[in-house]
């Protein structure tokens, strides 16, 4: 009984030790394939992701320079609209500039998402706190003059600082 088992360990104990040799073989041998596998992968997704971020950055820059007043306000001032229907004007026009760029965010860091809602948010401040100190029946010109005076006198420079986080980013991006 005792040398069948030795008999038995015999043949038992190289069987075994050559299927766990095969064992390690064939799992590296899929695991160097499954990684090769991911960074074809990663490289792919980065040919097809890489554009759309650079065009959400894009987007976000001509969002920022066409919200600089200087670029806003000659855009929209009418002479014939008054404080108050030109302070609308300027709060929808700012809303959907920013509502069609909402999407942008998913392709930009959070940072450069936080820059430009602070430039937005500023020049909305801006447009109700010049609007405020203003008869709602003046005309529109006299907001326009009030907005650049505040940004003049504050040496506001929000869009300029959200452009400069969304450019640096693409620079170290691209």
């Amino acid at each position: 009984m005792k040398e069948l088992f030795i008999d038995l360990a015999k043949i038992t104990l190289p069987a075994t030790l050559v299927l766990y040799g095969m064992y390690l073989a064939v799992k590296s041998f899929l695991s160097k394939d499954f990684n090769q596998r991911l960074l074809e992968l990663k490289a792919k997704d980065k040919e097809i992701i890489s554009p759309i971020r650079l065009q959400a950055y894009e987007r976000l820059t001509i969002l920022m320079e066409r919200l600089t007043p200087s670029n806003l306000l000659p855009r929209l001032n009418n002479n014939d609209l008054n404080v108050a229907i030109f302070q609308q004007l300027l709060l929808n026009e700012i809303k959907q500039e920013v509502s069609h760029n909402y999407s942008q965010q998913v392709y930009v860091s959070d940072e450069a998402w936080k820059a430009v809602k602070e430039a937005v948010d500023k020049l909305t401040s801006i447009v109700n706190e010049s609007a405020a100190t203003l008869n709602p029946e003046a005309p529109s010109v006299e907001l326009a003059k009030k907005i650049f005076d505040f940004v003049l006198e504050n040496d506001e420079d929000f869009t300029t600082k959200a452009l400069s986080v969304l450019k640096n980013e693409v620079r170290t991006y691209f």
